[in-house]
This record gives structure tokens, sequence and C-alpha cells, in this order.
């Protein structure tokens, strides 16, 4: 699963709907939030401490022997080779695995699981992947592989290298979006989730549920009912089918649930009232919260932002700030976070009124509840390591 946007939310749909299948399912989510244990799961459920470290442990003799002969592997190709031997240990029927970053060079891109989904096409990562959508989707489009069923929810400029290596490997594409085999119409979205009306080659699908906030979740919700139909047909192909009932899809959907993405948790833990975690960290999914905010009729709250160097921050606050937030700017303990200050005058040079600064995440959450009005949330984004540590301060789970 590659893309720009979105994979987590189509993975975490995909899950719950196999997982009310009936199916066993591995996942690699990332990054994690709380727990490096989460970016081991199965059936969203973290691999146990033991498990981790034993995964870890069996897996460096094969680091050692690689170091001595090309060099070190990063950390993330470890935590990959971890993973895949842990989730065959669990005996899953199926596993989702999110590529890191691109696709192309990614470690995950070793594998090959039947079925390649790319969500969308967006600026992230330009250093790595290119100044230009053609050049990052064609970095996207590099885990599809000949023998696979494709899907993308992929648009403009970013699509064509996603087209074009499909057709070259002759590989079966679905595309979801307007005008699409597989599109969808938003009809309703608030506090309990959204509402939309499905469109498949087969089948339409009306009223159907999805329990994530916000309207972009559309979009996602569209493109995880393709891959769950390239699965379905990779299962008959390989005779190892799996049923999904029009039943089994609007359960899976309508029960689904992925932290950090408009989650709303309560503050007791804090000593503060309700606050809004979402890790929109880039230009789109800054686009997508503010469009989510809008449809729950939130602007002016209280919002706690940080910000990891490398991302386009400019171009993230001046997309906020068109809500009106009134923004505590913060940290967390990690190199290559950008220190408050420095988000403030930013901020400020994008058109952002007020604004102040906490040295650190506990302080900036408190210091923005003394800044709520009409029982609002407080929002928490710009960083899914900032959501990471607010939300497990508020569940108090172990780091």
């Amino acid at each position: 699963m590659a893309g720009t946007n979105g994979k987590g939310s189509v993975v975490a749909m995909v899950r719950s709907v196999l997982q009310a299948a009936g199916q066993r399912v591995g996942t690699m989510p990332k990054p994690h939030l709380v727990s490096y244990r989460e970016r081991i799961a199965v059936n969203g459920e973290p691999v146990s401490r033991e498990g981790f470290a034993a995964a870890i442990s069996d897996v460096l003799p094969a680091i050692d022997r690689v170091a001595g002969a090309v060099g070190p592997p990063t950390e993330f190709e470890v935590l990959t080779a971890a993973a895949m031997l842990e989730l065959s240990r669990s005996s899953v029927d199926l596993a989702i695995v999110e590529v890191g970053m691109g696709g192309r060079l990614d470690a995950t891109n070793v594998l090959d699981l039947g079925v390649a989904a790319i969500t969308n096409v967006q600026h992230d990562h330009e250093r790595y992947l290119g100044r230009t959508l053609a050049l990052i989707g064609a970095e996207k489009a590099g885990i599809v592989k000949r023998g696979d069923l494709a899907v993308t929810g992929a648009s403009g400029r970013g699509l064509a290298p996603v087209v074009e290596r499909c057709a070259a490997l002759e590989v079966p594409l679905r595309r979801v979006g307007p005008h699409q085999a597989y599109r969808s119409q938003l009809r309703a979205s608030g506090w309990d989730g959204i509402v939309l009306d499905l469109a498949t080659p087969t089948r339409l699908l009306s009223g159907v549920r999805v329990s994530l906030l916000g309207g972009h979740q559309a979009a996602n919700a569209t493109v995880a009912v393709a891959v769950l139909d390239a699965i379905a047909e990779d299962g008959l192909r390989r005779g190892t089918p799996v049923a999904i009932d029009e039943a089994t899809l609007r359960r899976g959907l309508g029960r689904v649930r992925w932290p950090g993405r408009l989650e709303l948790l309560d503050g007791t833990r804090l000593g503060v009232g309700r606050v809004l975690l979402d890790g929109a960290h880039n230009p789109a999914g800054a686009a997508a919260l503010r469009e989510a905010l809008s449809d729950l009729d939130l602007s002016g709250m209280p919002m706690v932002f940080g910000a990891m160097r490398g991302k386009r921050v400019h171009a993230v606050l001046r997309t906020l700030a068109a809500l009106g937030p009134r923004p505590v700017f913060t940290a967390v303990k990690e190199p290559g976070a950008r220190i408050p200050a420095e988000l403030l005058t930013i901020w400020r040079s994008v058109g952002g009124r007020g604004g102040r600064v906490a040295s650190e995440p506990g302080e900036a959450v408190r210091a923005a509840a003394g800044l709520v009005r009409h029982d609002e949330p407080i929002l928490v984004a710009g960083s899914l390591y900032l959501v990471g540590a607010v939300r497990g301060m508020l569940t108090g789970e172990d780091a």
C-alpha cells in the first residue's frame, strides 16, 4: 500500500472488513504513535513486548551479515525484516503492508503480496522522491509487479506513471474517482463518521456508514472497497477465496478505528476537556483537516501544533490559518523537531494571528486548555510524533 495520504486509513478499513469476514490479518502500521510495537500488529493489536524482542533478536544474525557485506541496514529495513518474520510466525491469513516512503526503493518492496494499491499522489518527501507529481508518482508506481492486481485513487499528473507502469507490465488497474468504475458520493459528515453512496463495477451501495471522521474518508473508503475486490479476485486465482458480502463490508466499515487521525479523546488524564488528534503533516493533509473541521462546525479552536524539519510547514500553517485557530507551538523530543519559536515566526509570516509557545507537549496542551471557549475540543496537529506523544499522555499507554 503506497500513497501520499490515506494509506493508514485505507489499511485500517481493509483490515476491519477482512476481520469481519473472519480473516486473521497482519499489518505494519507506520509510523507508530506511542509504542514501537504498534508497527507489527495482528488483527489491529500490537505484538507483545516478548514477541517484538524475539523478532528483532532473530534477525540480528542476518543484519550482521548484511552489514559486513554492504554496510549497515537502516532501522526501517531491520524493522521490515522483523515484522515479516513475526507475521509469518503468527499464521496470518493475509498481510497488508504499508510502504514507508515512496515505493520503488522502499524496504517493503522486496515483497509481492499480489495486490498493489496507491491511494493518491501529492507533494511530500520531495527531497527523496522528486519535486514534481510525475516523479513522485513514478516512485510510488514502483511497487506494482508483473502478475499483480493494482488499485489507485491517484489523479492528475501523478496518475500517468501509475497507468504507464501497469500497462507496461500488463497489470489490470482498478481506478477510483469521479467518472470511474469505483466512485462515491458523500451524503453526510459528522461526529459519528460519514455516510456515502458507493458504486463499483458490479454493485451500488447506498447509505454506507464509515466510522472515521472527515469527508475525505469517502475517497479512502472507495479505494478500500476497490482493494477488497482485488483481494477477493486474487484469492480466487490463488485458490484461497475470501468471502466479502455486502453485510460484511458494511459491518467492517461501520466499526473501523484508526488512532491519531481525527480521533476524539477525553483529556481527563491531563486535566483538560476533549482533545482532537490529527496527524496531518503535509499540505494535502492539512486541506483535508480544514474541510473536516468545517464539516464539524469547528473554527477558532485552541490548537497545539508541532512539526518536523523537511515538511512544508509554511503551506500547512497557511491552510490551517483559514480556520482562525488559537495556537500553542511546541516540540517533541526528536532530533528533527522544529523549535516552537521558529514555528511561531512562520505562523505570523503566513498571516496567522496570536500564538504562544510551550517547551513540551504536556505543557502545550494545558496552555491550550486555558484558551477553550464553548466546550470546544483542543486540536493537536502538525506531526504524528506530536500526536503520538499527546495520545500516550491521554491514554496512559507505555511508550
